[in-house]
């Protein structure tokens, strides 16, 4: 293997991890949204 298909390969692997675990990351910190406590709140007609 040349060292310039080495080099590229070594980078787009770094580069794929990073971009992994960025949005990884960002999954595990987000808060979540916040929910009706129940589905007759979401309802249009009145009962």
């Amino acid at each position: 293997m040349s060292t310039a298909a080495l080099t590229m390969m070594l980078v787009t692997q770094i580069t794929v991890i990073c971009i992994t675990g960025f949005f990884f990351y960002k999954v595990l910190t987000t808060k979540p949204k916040p929910e009706p406590d129940s589905y007759l709140e979401n309802d249009d007609e009145p009962r």
